[in-house]
């Protein structure tokens, strides 16, 4: 059986959890490992993400299968982006699924959650960063009909930077006319 919850602070340590895992197996490779687990320290601790949660703009919800926390996602509302002409977007900023929960259609089901929220707030389009070197995330989020629309270097160390893909998911038809 799955489930959504809507993550508050005491949904930290599971997002933390989640997070330290996950982030990591997605990320392994992008860059030397003491780096990925300096930038996973400072990003996923509970203080981190209490903050993170005490932020009303942030949206955290958390997947659970069978009553197990299988993954957690983290949304943004009317958050712009340079190359969509729009302000009604909404950014996927985090969406992890532990690796024992994949293959069971978890990640879609959390995706398509996030999707059916933000359209039912009136966006317009959904928007993400993803890791050109994460082959399997890219692969997903293609398969879902996103498309690339430009990328950048994200930091991950002050020298130390992954080139991610910007990629969209956009809501709106366009007009046959």
């Amino acid at each position: 059986m799955i489930s959504f919850i809507s993550a508050t602070q005491k949904d930290a340590p599971t997002i933390v959890n989640i997070g330290k895992v996950s982030v990591k197996e997605a990320h392994l490779g992008s860059c030397p490992e003491e780096i990925l687990d300096e930038y996973i320290s400072s990003h996923y601790n509970n203080e981190a993400i209490k903050k993170e949660l005490t932020d009303t703009n942030n949206i955290y919800s958390i997947i659970t299968y069978n009553n197990q926390p299988a993954g957690f996602s983290k949304i943004v509302f009317n958050a712009p982006h340079a190359a969509i002409n729009r302000s009604n977007t909404t950014k996927l900023d985090r969406i992890y699924l532990l690796k024992e929960f994949q293959g069971a259609k978890l990640g879609y089901e959390l995706l398509q959650y996030n999707i059916e929220l933000a359209k039912s707030n009136q966006q317009s389009a959904i928007w993400l960063f993803t890791w050109v070197g994460n082959k399997k995330a890219i692969d997903f989020y293609t398969r879902a009909g996103f498309t690339t629309i430009g990328s950048h270097d994200f930091h991950v160390a002050k020298d130390v930077y992954n080139t991610n893909h910007h990629m969209l998911l956009d809501f709106v038809k366009p007009n046959n006319t």
